[in-house]
């Protein structure tokens, strides 16, 4: 095999590896989901915001954000202003404006989200997600129900956990 052609194939083995690693390193590495067992909070059972419909949430939401919120789409990394927020405030879920996250429990994980290592008692569930061969477990907000990130335990102390969150599915009021 001549050098220009094993060159180009290292470069389409690395293309193609790339987007696997990246994966792999954002998923933080959870070692069991024993510590997160399936939630609901069935204080938000009936709420109105659970009734919308899929016409109603793509006209009340960003195409990006009814993508994440609402198809558990994830957005790129680094391109939420939000990552950068540093000032005291609550992070809100940008589907219904459920208080989520005190600004005090945002650090940078350096993945390119807003992350948490604690949110608001009762403003989310959890469920398992199997999508990307591995068991990771998907938080969402447990009022409208919407899609906002993934949680590992990787995060710093004092919970050892790492809320990552797509910045779309969230909006930041200052105190």
């Amino acid at each position: 095999m001549t050098q220009t052609k094993s060159l180009s194939l290292r470069r389409r083995t690395f293309l193609a590896a790339a987007p696997v690693a990246l994966i792999a390193a954002c998923s933080g590495g959870t070692k069991s989901n024993a510590a997160f067992a399936e939630t609901t909070n069935t204080a938000f059972a009936d709420s109105a915001w659970r009734q919308l419909t899929e016409a109603e949430w793509k006209e009340k939401l960003e195409p990006l954000a009814f993508d994440v919120l609402r198809k558990e789409a994830t957005e790129r990394a680094f391109t939420s202003p939000l990552n950068d927020e540093k000032r005291e405030g609550i992070f809100h879920c940008a589907g219904c404006d459920l208080a989520l996250f005190e600004s005090q429990t945002k650090y940078d994980s350096g993945t390119g989200w807003p992350s948490f290592y604690d949110f608001i008692a009762g403003s989310i569930g959890t469920k398992p997600d199997n999508k990307l061969w591995m068991v990771r477990t998907e938080y969402h907000c447990a009022r409208c129900g919407g899609h906002q990130g993934h949680v590992f335990e990787d995060g710093p102390a004092p919970t050892g956990l790492r809320y990552c969150n797509n910045g779309v599915a969230l909006t930041f009021k200052p105190a």
